[in-house]
């Protein structure tokens, strides 16, 4: 249904896509893996006319097209559903779906138009809700609906399942199997999941460093072959079974060196605009002790985690530090109390990209009136030593550094004060295969010196690795806490779900 051959593309120096060959057959599921930075992005956004490509050939069936522009994708038929949702809160299901056509909108129509797209796929939706009220998996119903609704025969979806629960991922891959098999259509699916790939996809294609490594019918690989392709080495998925997607081959308790409460969460009800995002939750986390909070996204973990950086004041309930109440008023009080922070968006709010390593290195030392540079540099150097932090010089800006680096620098940073509670969010977003296990080994090596680690994450595999306890949070609220050891992949998932393990 579309081929690709000989994409190039480059910005300046760096070659994003290098001579990329791609077919996508009509029937088929298509996986395309790859580490960040390895073309996949670029790629699709060529697709979609997004970006232009330098050199190379598009062709739909065995004709050579143009795609200038997102409409002419439209028009030949090829439609993405995006990681991050393309949603208007405030507007309705109905009037996010017609956003973009053309010429008079009748309701009444559009509304039906959504509800026999939603029968036909198997996505029930109500047309005339508000999306800021819809969950997550529904969201995504709405942006495949406004997607299937242009009726495309080739359907790209990025990290589909990255908001959705284990049984909202299950129902989606129905889907898709059905649309694929009955319509003749033909779909591109990105993802970082091995196990999502393997069990999905009819035929996978790797890209690393731009260039296509490895391609295959997925009955005729392993999970194994497909993470070295990857990486580009021998991995162990024993060892790095979390990094790559795919849950640990032996769950065991961490050692668990607890001599009290470190971190005691009491009530904590934050709301905004009369919505309640965080609903009384309540959670304790031992010293030496990894407590996974897990759920899917939108549930009040990012403003759990801007409540314990000292960016959000609750409207009701108390934080305590080693026993004592920290008065969440006052500026600074957490990281003087002895708290840590990685926060969930390192660009947001974790370094500021135009200063230097060592000036970020230093944002949370009380260097005085005067300050020595000399110093601030050396000290610098000690710490890119110890957590190997590889940048051209300690003067470097650190938008110059790679994802796993300046997570570095952060993780770096936070535990130079000591802390005794060190709280962690989305540890490992946008980093690749060797720095995500690079980062679980400074979670438990941190824990292991007594701190108190707060483990938030989406990630379920990631969860299941490193913590010896699991606290899973829907719509703002505390479900449920389950030791590792008797935690499985179906019973979190029930509790993402809301229903009882």
């Amino acid at each position: 249904m579309l081929r690709l051959a000989g994409i190039s593309k480059r910005y300046g120096p760096v070659v994003a896509c290098d001579a990329v060959d791609l077919a996508v057959h009509q029937g088929e599921i298509h996986g395309l893996l790859g580490e960040n930075g390895a073309g996949k992005s670029t790629l699709m956004k060529i697709l979609l006319g997004l970006v232009q490509r330098d050199a190379g050939t598009i062709l739909r069936g065995d004709e050579p097209v143009e795609i200038g522009s997102p409409q002419d994708a439209v028009a030949l038929g090829i439609g993405m559903v995006h990681q991050h949702f393309s949603l208007i809160d405030p507007l309705t299901v109905w009037e996010n779906v017609v956003l973009g056509d053309k010429g008079r909108v009748d309701r009444s129509l559009a509304c039906a138009q959504v509800e026999e797209v939603a029968e036909r796929y198997g996505l029930p939706v109500d047309p005339t809700a508000r999306v800021d009220r819809l969950s997550a998996g529904e969201r995504q119903r709405v942006e495949l609906i406004k997607c299937l609704r242009r009726d495309p025969s080739v359907l790209i979806l990025d990290e589909p399942t990255s908001v959705l629960t284990q049984a909202e991922s299950a129902e989606l891959f129905t889907v898709l199997r059905r649309v694929v098999r009955t319509e003749n259509r033909a779909v591109i699916l990105i993802s970082h999941k091995l196990a999502e790939v393997t069990a999905a996809t009819d035929r996978v294609t790797v890209l690393r460093r731009g260039r296509v490594v490895y391609e295959s019918r997925t009955a005729d690989t392993t999970a194994q072959e497909l993470a070295k392709q990857m990486v580009g080495r021998d991995v162990s998925l024993k060892a790095e079974a979390a990094a790559l997607g795919l849950l640990p081959v032996a769950v065991s308790p961490a050692e668990v060196t607890s001599d009290g409460v470190a971190l005691r969460l009491r009530d904590l009800t934050v709301r905004y605009g009369g919505v309640t995002v965080l609903d009384r939750l309540s959670l304790d986390v031992g010293a030496g002790e990894i407590v996974g909070l897990y759920g899917v996204e939108g549930n009040g973990q990012a403003t759990l985690g801007d409540l314990l950086s000292g960016l959000v004041v609750p409207d009701a309930g108390t934080v305590e530090v080693g026993g004592a109440p920290v008065d969440l008023t006052g500026a600074g009080a957490l990281h003087k109390a002895g708290l840590g922070v990685v926060p969930e968006d390192r660009h947001r709010s974790g370094v500021v990209l135009d200063m230097s390593v060592a000036e970020n290195l230093a944002l949370k030392e009380d260097l005085g009136f005067f300050v020595s540079r000399r110093r601030m540099r050396a000290a610098a150097q000690r710490r890119a030593e110890e957590f190997n932090i590889v940048a051209p010089s300690m003067d470097a800006p650190v938008r110059s550094l790679s994802g796993g680096n300046q997570q570095r620098v952060v993780l770096a940073r936070e535990l130079s004060a000591n802390p005794s509670v060190l709280v962690a969010a989305q540890p490992t977003h946008g980093l690749d295969v060797g720095a995500i296990e690079d980062m679980y080994v400074r979670l438990r090596k941190v824990a292991g010196s007594g701190v108190a680690v707060l483990l938030i994450s989406t990630e379920l595999e990631e969860v299941m690795a490193l913590a010896s306890r699991i606290a899973v949070i829907s719509s703002g609220r505390i479900v449920g806490v389950l030791a590792v050891g008797e935690a499985t992949a179906e019973k979190l998932g029930m509790l993402v779900g809301g229903v009882a393990a």
